[in-house]
């Protein structure tokens, strides 16, 4: 996949300086530190190339033009802790001190109205790892060091990003590990008009990941849903995302041919290195995790990317007020 921008040196260190000007913690002090990258944003000393390219981001989305976008050689933490694989998310809480990462996904979401989304689950940060977890190994969920099939992420869950932003942090650089990525709109031309009637009805269901398990065992399985809303969303797990119990034979037969035609689809493919953002649709198309080649197993369990989802916009937020955990925005007790 072509990096939509690829920032010089001089621009990298320029984005580096300010937004390491940022002193409030994301992880204690959210609204803050938001409204410190606000400030940042206002006092213009964000570069040009990095806001245009971010407005493209914009028009790309809002025209259809593109719904997965690379951004090379952004900045990064130069001090990052040894997170392990027990329990990383407290080593990070614990060891991390500082956050140009996050300063950073912050900075793409307010540049492209994209307000951020965070799971009670996680802490309720708006900042979160892909990280393998030892408890989690072999297992289907961001937080294994397996494969994932294509999917959304939190398909059985009611709040789902419309978006998703990777950060590179720690990338092993021998390793050959691909975020892939399936466009919605592709995958409705792979299906039969008889299919897709058929997908938009709520005849299906998910279970809920392990990871979303261990946090609540509440959780088993969603309520019966559709495969297909809007124009082109897609909420579905491979292997995971089944017919639900007493549903009519149609829908067996829908969901073998969108099957079939996820074999066929056109897809993308792209490595992500340190420093590298890729932006995603999470509900306009399905990706994945494919591990083409591993050297070194050991190096791999110690891969970092820091993670954001987000709304699409204002008003998909809102639309979820309800379900804000201590009244802040966007925070959802799911």
């Amino acid at each position: 996949m072509k990096p939509l921008l690829i920032l010089t040196e001089r621009e990298r260190e320029s984005i580096f300086d300010a937004l390491a000007t940022i002193s409030s913690n994301p992880y204690l002090e959210y609204q803050d530190f938001a409204a410190s990258v606000t400030d940042l944003i206002a006092s213009r000393r964000v570069p040009r190339p990095f806001l245009v390219a971010l407005e493209r981001v914009r028009s790309d989305r809002r025209d259809g033009a593109s719904v997965v976008h690379v951004l090379r050689n952004c900045p990064i933490d130069r001090d990052l802790p040894d997170l392990g694989n027990d329990d990383p998310m407290a080593r990070k809480h614990e060891l991390k001190k500082t956050f140009i990462g996050e300063a950073l996904l912050e900075l793409c979401a307010q540049l492209t109205g994209t307000p951020l989304l965070a799971y009670a689950r996680n802490r309720g940060d708006f900042f979160t790892d892909v990280v393998a977890i030892d408890r989690f190994s072999g297992t289907l969920t961001g937080y294994s060091d397996s494969e994932l099939y294509y999917h959304n992420d939190r398909t059985a869950h009611e709040v789902r990003a419309d978006y998703i932003a990777l950060l590179g942090l720690r990338c092993p650089g021998k390793d050959l590990i691909y975020t892939g990525f399936i466009d919605g709109r592709d995958l409705l031309e792979e299906c039969a008009a008889s299919t897709l009637s058929v997908l938009r009805e709520p005849y299906f269901i998910t279970p809920f990941d392990v990871y979303s398990r261990d946090k609540n065992n509440s959780l088993t399985v969603s309520k019966r849903h559709p495969i297909l809303e809007n124009d082109h969303s897609f909420r579905y797990l491979d292997t995971s995302t089944t017919v639900a119990p007493g549903s009519p034979e149609r829908a067996k037969d829908a969901l073998l041919d969108m099957k079939n035609a996820l074999t066929r689809v056109t897809r993308t493919r792209h490595r992500i290195l340190e420093g590298d953002l890729l932006l995603l649709a999470n509900q306009d198309g399905l990706h994945s995790r494919e591990k083409v080649e591993v050297v070194d197993p050991t190096q791999v369990r110690s891969r970092w990317l820091l993670k954001t989802y987000a709304f699409r916009d204002e008003a998909a937020r809102a639309s979820h007020r309800e379900k804000w955990l201590d009244g802040v925005p966007g925070r959802v007790a799911d």
